[in-house]
């Protein structure tokens, strides 16, 4: 013998109130993301992202700084 359960009511999905308006204090979802907005799209055709290339440039300039550093020390050092 089974016997059928009347259907329980389902609770409201978060952030609506039972008429299945938005409650009050509800965080509406976050916007959808443009492609330009993801991760190594910023600049298209095959090109660097514009913070990479900035950073390689500091690092290749700051190397050429330190590398001209040690080179004056030893050319200095080297004289006496």
């Amino acid at each position: 013998m089974t016997t059928e359960q009347p259907a329980q009511p389902q609770p409201p999905a978060s952030g609506t109130s039972v008429s299945g308006q938005p409650s009050p204090g509800s965080v509406p979802p976050p916007a959808q993301r443009r492609r330009r907005d993801e991760p190594g799209e910023e600049r298209g055709d095959g090109r660097f992202p514009r913070g990479l290339a900035l950073r390689l440039f500091v690092y290749v300039v700051a190397g050429h700084l330190m590398a001209g550093f040690l080179f004056l020390l030893f050319e200095l050092g080297g004289s006496r």
